[in-house]
């Protein structure tokens, strides 16, 4: 089930690749990465569990993971993509709600029941991680809103994170189209020339004196999936919050502002996740015009 044409999709795994590649030529020669690198491994964070973390109250959109999506939950879509990964040797929904377990159960997905104490999905991935039978090198934190989700996202963060032993975390940006430069719900994000995050914000980064978007420059927007290294997904969940993370209300910051390294690659993806009631029509337009059922 295509969500691209061909030619979209070409660009895609091109900008997939390019990001890989590079993490390649960092990872020769990086020497911070002592304490998660196992070098009897044959393969560096091979084994790899997706979880889609799903609440049921949000202040914006309670009960958002059950809204029908052209006849399906909308977290029933987004596993139903998630498992077309090939990076990804399980997935698995983490919930403190019993509708929302029901719900994935009934379409055949495994849950994890977590404490309503978790302060975001990362913490509720985390304790998801450890009640797991299996063990697991990478995390992947599917956000539940986002029902559209390429598998070859999925499968370019997994790689970029193996092959870059210095960072303990990594997500994908695509491009930002000018009209959505100034709303919040659209996070912002910089990056070196190396492919590492330098920031991200709800505001427009980087800022110009005019105090305007401009067109010509090439913003990127960053999309909710994350992968961690499931040793630092431990040491994440026992750092306190931190100003940043607390001023921009984006968890990521607390990787940045305790030092970690997270990499980052771009794909060409119109994102089209949900944050409001509003945006459950644009999705169904979308996948009308794209004969996706």
């Amino acid at each position: 089930m295509a969500l691209c044409s061909s030619s979209s999709s070409s660009s895609q795994k091109t900008w997939i690749v390019h990001g890989i590649l590079a993490g390649t030529a960092i990872a020769a020669a990086a020497i911070g990465a002592h304490s998660y690198l196992d070098r009897r491994s044959r393969k560096f964070r091979s084994r790899v569990v997706g979880i889609i973390p799903a609440r049921y109250a949000s202040s914006r959109f309670e009960g958002k993971p059950l809204v029908k999506i052209l006849g399906k939950p909308m977290i029933q879509r987004t596993w139903e993509r998630s498992k077309l990964a090939s990076t990804l040797d399980h997935v698995v929904v983490a919930t403190d709600d019993e509708r929302i377990a029901d719900c994935c159960r009934g379409f055949g997905a495994d849950v994890i029941m977590t404490s309503e104490s978790c302060r975001n999905g990362t913490e509720r991935c985390n304790e998801a991680l450890e009640k797991l039978e299996k063990e697991y090198d990478v995390v992947v934190n599917i956000q539940g809103d986002e029902p559209l989700i390429e598998p070859d996202i999925i499968d370019g963060v997994v790689k970029a994170l193996q092959v870059a032993p210095d960072a303990v975390f990594s997500t994908a940006v695509t491009s930002l189209k000018p009209g959505d430069g100034l709303d919040p719900n659209r996070v912002k994000c910089v990056v070196d020339s190396r492919g590492y995050a330098i920031y991200f914000s709800r505001g427009l980064i980087p800022f110009n004196k005019s105090g305007r978007v401009n067109p010509d420059f090439p913003y990127m927007l960053h999309l909710g999936i994350q992968s961690f290294d499931s040793k630092f997904l431990k040491v994440y969940s026992e750092l306190q919050p931190t100003p940043l993370q607390l001023e921009e209300d984006l968890e990521q910051l607390k990787v940045l502002e305790n030092g970690y390294k997270m990499k980052v690659i771009k794909v060409d993806h119109e994102a089209h996740g949900v944050d409001t009631p509003e945006d459950v029509e644009k999705i169904e337009s979308l996948m009308r015009e794209r004969s996706l059922s």
